[in-house]
């Protein structure tokens, strides 16, 4: 059964991303575009748009020409904008790096994508540049002061010391590269996921038809701008939409209640942890977060209970989304207000998409509330992945279907509910677990943070459900296997439990279960 949006098709733009982003620009004017929430730098959308042709003639005039490659090395700030759309504009490619990488981790992107330049910033200087060394780099950009020895670095400043006279680059939206993120790699080395100018227009403009952000709205960018998350669906999106954005450059708690409550913040796009933060944490207390008005939580799979939690203590709407790099963005998005029977569910299938689910085992194509692999069809599913056919054929079909490698189902209205990663699923006896569904009813606990729940090893069940979970209080590990046990099939009880104090998340807020597996692995061989 092939799923299809309930609202009708959308015509999307066909120029390059820029162009599109940018389109409001004069009348929006003097309107703060990027605001940086630590210190309050400003910029105007007739600033940003000035800093971008002045970026991207600066790039012109150092040889930075259509195809290049744009290594993207820098915390969430407004200068990201300048550089992502600047890059844009010129026809290059921004590969946008994880601001946690380590040198090796900068290598092996440098060298796959085929960098030619980099932008980073002083921080980061001491990966950055025995990365640079190793690689076929041709200069190193900074933003911000330099302290001592540049080591042959150049100032940022330098791209944008000229008349802005931007030139004139043929794109074809359809074909040409915008940006190679790399996926988060949590299976071996990651992978630069190949994006045109088309997929993400489309995912941006298509994400708008399912809610609607007023001109009065104000956004943070506290997810970072190189996940695709915060690429596409909020700085892109924030600037497309006329908005205010305000970045942060790191998450700490603290600082991002100060900035939604001084800033009035209106829309939250999150993740599972900090929607579990605003649930549970105490300190969530002591600001007014009144100005909030709806969430949006995606990346993860995000539990019932911890959805209703956080919407209860905000007095907020709170919807969820699904999707992934290699979707651009998102494919499927709940609309708001989301109708009680609806709560948990990630919504229907974007417009101009489609959407199936499959059968694990042998391919065959699903109804209805029938749980199996979810696919996607649609302008902004990826061209592949960057020098890895065989990964590419692995999921995109010949009838141009991306296999997620998520498990869910889509019920009969077509609202579609994520299980987990077809990967991950624990194989009990022949019975298949799926850790999201325990971890979420394990963070309904009171007593309990956070949590991951992986496979563990057994001789006789083949694997058995394990638990790692961080305690707000005290509880032993027999009661919240009895609490998890009253509350499922047998087959899905947690049968080991380990109370740790913290679990391991990607940037992007998914947990790490291969860093559990392989500590589980480790202390079993042991």
């Amino acid at each position: 059964m092939i799923f299809k949006s309930s609202q009708p098709d959308v015509h999307l733009p066909e120029t390059d991303l820029s162009s599109v982003v940018l389109g409001r620009v004069d009348e929006l004017g003097d309107k703060p575009a990027l605001i940086d929430g630590l210190s309050g730098r400003t910029l105007s959308y007739i600033q940003l748009r000035e800093s971008i042709n002045r970026l991207a003639r600066g790039l012109d005039q150092r040889g930075f020409k259509k195809g290049d490659v744009m290594a993207v090395f820098i915390p969430n700030m407004p200068e990201y904008g300048v550089i992502f759309l600047g890059v844009a504009a010129v026809g290059g490619v921004n590969t946008t790096v994880n601001s946690l990488y380590s040198t090796a981790d900068l290598i092996h992107q440098f060298n796959d994508s085929g960098a030619k330049f980099l932008i980073t910033i002083p921080a980061f200087l001491d990966r950055a540049l025995p990365a640079a060394k190793e690689c076929d780099l041709e200069e190193v950009f900074v933003l911000g002061d330099l302290q001592g020895d540049d080591q042959g670095t150049t100032p940022f400043s330098v791209l944008l010391d000229n008349d802005g006279n931007a030139p004139e680059v043929e794109i074809d939206p359809k074909h040409d590269l915008v940006a190679l993120p790399y996926s988060s790699g949590t299976t071996g080395l990651s992978k630069g996921v190949m994006l045109t100018h088309e997929n993400l227009i489309a995912n941006m403009v298509l994400a708008c038809e399912m809610n609607v952000t007023l001109p009065t709205d104000r956004l943070i960018g506290v997810l970072p701008f190189f996940h695709i998350y915060g690429m596409v669906l909020i700085l892109n999106l924030a600037v497309y939409k006329g908005v205010t954005l305000v970045s942060m450059p790191r998450f700490d708690l603290e600082q991002f209640l100060r900035i939604v409550q001084d800033y009035k913040i209106t829309s939250l796009n999150l993740v599972p942890p900090l929607v579990l933060a605003l649930a549970k944490h105490p300190l969530v207390d002591n600001y007014d977060l009144s100005s909030v008005h709806i969430i949006g939580s995606g990346a993860a799979p995000l539990g019932l209970e911890l959805e209703q939690a956080c919407a209860s203590r905000l007095g907020c709407e709170i919807y969820q989304g699904y999707g992934l790099t290699e979707t651009a963005g998102a494919c499927h998005v709940n609309t708001s207000p989301v109708p009680p029977e609806k709560q948990g569910a990630v919504g229907r299938v974007l417009p101009n998409t489609l959407s199936k689910i499959i059968d694990t085992e042998t391919g065959a194509e699903l109804g209805s509330n029938e749980n199996g692999e979810v696919l996607v069809k649609g302008p902004h599913i990826m061209v592949g992945y960057l020098n890895n056919e065989e990964a590419t054929q692995g999921c995109i079909d010949e009838e141009g279907w991306f296999h997620t490698g998520d498990v869910g189902y889509a019920d009969e209205d077509g609202f579609f509910y994520i299980v987990d990663r077809v990967k991950e699923l624990i194989k009990y006896k022949a019975y298949q677990v799926a850790p999201a569904e325990l971890e979420a009813l394990l963070v309904s606990h009171a007593a309990i943070a956070d949590a991951a729940v992986i496979p563990s090893p057994d001789e006789e069940a083949g694997e058995i459900p394990k638990a790692f979970v961080v305690l707000n209080e005290e509880i032993s590990a027999e009661e919240i296997m009895q609490f998890v046990a009253a509350e499922v099939a047998p087959h899905k009880k947690i049968r080991k439990l380990e109370i740790v104090d913290e679990i391991p998340k990607s940037a992007s807020g998914k947990i790490l279960r291969r860093v559990l597996v392989e500590r589980e692995r480790e202390s079993l061989a042991n």
